[in-house]
């Protein structure tokens, strides 16, 4: 009697394990989905900015339209890829961050574009924007983090294993040029602006 009293014991202690590592991986998986949602709202926020700062900048930099289709095809495309996997996604941001940089740096050479008010006003914007982007991606990595380590873990890795909970995907920079600094350079010899037409 005893015995079956222990193994009864035993067998709703597991249980009480199996359902409280099962719910804090649930918890955890919901959690990072919720923080790639705060990811794809700050980026929905940029691909809404970006149209109006090309056309704010479009009067100004006529003598830079391959700069301006650049930042437009890049963001056509990471919109597009808005249903893709992670690594694809991270891949067409790094694309449109970089186009955006180099047009930033480019509206350096256009003093009197850099004064205007609407172009001053979307670049705080989009400067805002991008910082919130960082947060949400280092956010979105630490409950990736999270979830993992509970995902490869003894002994939840075997809980884990046996439900179809699988490891979470990062989101990070894989291409080596995305990662470098924009050079800025300040020329002697800015070309003329004519201002918008």
């Amino acid at each position: 009697m005893l015995a079956v009293i222990i193994i009864g014991v035993i067998i709703i202690i597991l249980l009480i394990i199996f359902v409280s590592t099962y719910n804090s991986l649930v918890g955890l998986r919901n959690q990072v989905k919720n923080a790639w949602a705060q990811i794809d709202v700050q980026l929905k926020r940029r691909y809404d900015l970006i149209p109006n700062l090309v056309e704010t900048v479009k009067g100004y930099m006529q003598h830079e339209r391959q700069t301006l289709e650049a930042v437009t095809n890049a963001r056509n495309l990471a919109q597009s890829l808005s249903g893709a996997g992670i690594a694809d996604r991270a891949k067409a941001e790094g694309e449109l961050s970089g186009a955006l940089s180099r047009l930033l740096a480019v509206v350096e050479n256009y003093p009197d574009l850099k004064a205007n008010q609407n172009f001053l006003a979307l670049q705080e914007e989009l400067t805002s924007t991008e910082n919130k982007i960082s947060f949400s991606r280092q956010y979105y990595n630490d409950e990736v983090l999270r979830y993992n380590n509970k995902t490869q873990m003894f002994p939840s890795n075997v809980i884990a294993g046996m439900t179809g909970f699988k490891a979470g995907e990062f989101f990070e920079v894989k291409n080596e040029t995305e990662r470098e600094a924009v050079k800025v350079s300040f020329s002697s010899n800015p070309p003329a602006s004519t201002g918008p037409k």
